[in-house]
């Protein structure tokens, strides 16, 4: 069992994950299908060899805060960005960090 994210960890991006900027200032990850099952569905069904995850708005506004602070310090980023529209905050945030942890696009530092 995974464990649980609290504001005080700090997110990293995972090491093998590169990230593109669109011209709207969207975060792009590219995620490479390099396991013995996405090769086959490569050869198989043509699926790409690079996956590309388009964040939106505040997605990409967090992802551009990961830089080895804490998810409370990005929090006031985040609320110093968005103000109330980013309510409730550290609850999304986790849950944020947890979907980016759980698909492997994170490491939670120790």
């Amino acid at each position: 069992m995974k464990k649980r994210i609290t504001p005080d960890d700090i997110p990293l991006p995972a090491k093998d994950l590169c990230t593109e900027w669109g011209s709207l200032g969207e975060a792009v990850i590219l995620m490479h299908n390099k396991g013995i099952f996405d090769r086959i569905a490569q050869k198989i069904f043509g699926r790409p060899e690079v996956s590309r995850i388009h964040l939106d708005e505040t997605g990409s506004f967090i992802w551009s805060c990961i830089d080895g602070s804490s998810i409370t310090k990005i929090g006031d980023r985040v609320k110093e960005r968005f103000g109330n529209a980013a309510e409730p905050l550290y609850p999304r945030l986790i849950m944020f960090f947890t979907e980016l942890r759980d698909c492997g696009f994170v490491e939670i530092a120790e």
